[in-house]
């Protein structure tokens, strides 16, 4: 199917992200077949940062604003790819950051934001600082009606996440098209839950029945499935006010939220997520980032090696790329 839908999207990346099997990974992978939809290609900034600031910084420009307001925590690639695209379309960013453990990616990285030309402030915590921390930013340094384009950490927002109900409308093109078999579960990182609600939403109007797996790397912003499906069911009204057509099928029953694999919380590799980054490495020429998609790949081993995924099989949604490790411009 296409996605027929009346709102402005600034295109930042290009479709559809390659699928394989990793065929390399040998008893290690478990019982079900493990393939990849590589969505870190989609930009130089991966996947699943500039597909949501396609729709967000479209509309942004659609209401003349001249900058953009966003926060993350220090290592925060939402935050490097809304300076980094914003500067491309003409528009400045003012970033709110807060403290994370502190490691060589995270220094790195902000050297990175510090490079990307966006205006940076300090707050104390992300869960409740960044509102209040962004709102006095805002009215201390625009005053008047210049007031910046406000995005929510991860550019988790229905319209937002309109990015990736397209990337599971590509995905149902690949199936059809056969390229990858429709995959018995999907395995996706939940920080901020955009990515999730999104493709949750997009299995919904495609019809896939893959039921999607969120392995929880954030417990700052704590999302469980009843949020993710929340903002699903917003997505999925906000398409169907502006042209798509929507059936009434239920969302209960598809998701689930997967926390074991969090280890000592947001920012803190595990062991396990260690030996999932050289495995896939080493195997598969896969380059996971240890606190987000290794989690993710580590959770998805263990469960399947069990045989929590039946014949599968199983799709590893990858959102991280490489690239973003040389961007800062």
């Amino acid at each position: 199917m296409r996605l027929e839908i009346d709102l402005d999207r600034v295109p930042l990346g290009s479709g559809p992200t390659p699928v394989r099997e990793l065929t390399e990974l040998g008893s290690s992978r478990g019982e079900a077949p493990v393939w990849i939809k590589d969505d870190g290609k989609y930009s130089a900034l991966g996947g699943n940062k500039a597909r949501k600031l396609e729709w967000l910084l479209a509309d942004a420009r659609r209401r003349r604003r001249s900058t953009t307001l966003t926060g993350g925590a220090f290592g925060t690639n939402h935050g490097l790819a809304t300076a980094v695209f914003a500067r491309r379309l003409g528009m400045r960013t003012v970033l709110v950051l807060a403290p994370q453990p502190e490691t060589d990616h995270v220094r790195a990285q902000l050297e990175r934001l510090r490079a990307s030309g966006a205006e940076i402030h300090i707050a104390r915590g992300l869960a409740t600082s960044f509102l209040l921390a962004a709102w006095l930013t805002a009215a201390r340094t625009y005053p008047g009606l210049d007031l910046p384009y406000l995005v929510p950490p991860g550019g988790s927002t229905p319209l937002g996440c309109v990015g990736y109900v397209r990337a599971a409308v590509e995905l149902s093109e690949q199936v059809e098209a056969g390229e990858v078999p429709e995959p018995s579960h999907i395995v996706v990182a939940l920080g901020s839950g955009g990515t999730a609600a999104g493709l949750l939403a997009g299995l919904r109007l495609t019809g896939l029945r893959s039921r999607l797996l969120c392995v929880l790397v954030s417990d700052v912003i704590r999302m469980e499935s009843r949020s993710v499906a929340r903002l699903a069911r917003r997505t999925l009204r906000l398409l169907k006010a502006h042209g798509v057509k929507v059936a009434a099928a239920p969302l209960a029953g598809t998701l689930k939220v997967e926390p074991r694999w969090i280890g000592r919380g947001y920012g803190y590799a595990t062991p396990e997520s260690e030996r999932a980054r050289q495995l896939l490495a080493e195997r598969e020429g896969v380059t996971l980032d240890p606190v987000y998609t290794a989690k993710v790949m580590a959770a998805l081993l263990d469960l399947n090696s069990i045989g929590a995924f039946g014949r599968g099989p199983v799709l590893y949604w990858h959102t991280y790329s490489p690239a973003e490790e040389a961007t800062g411009s």
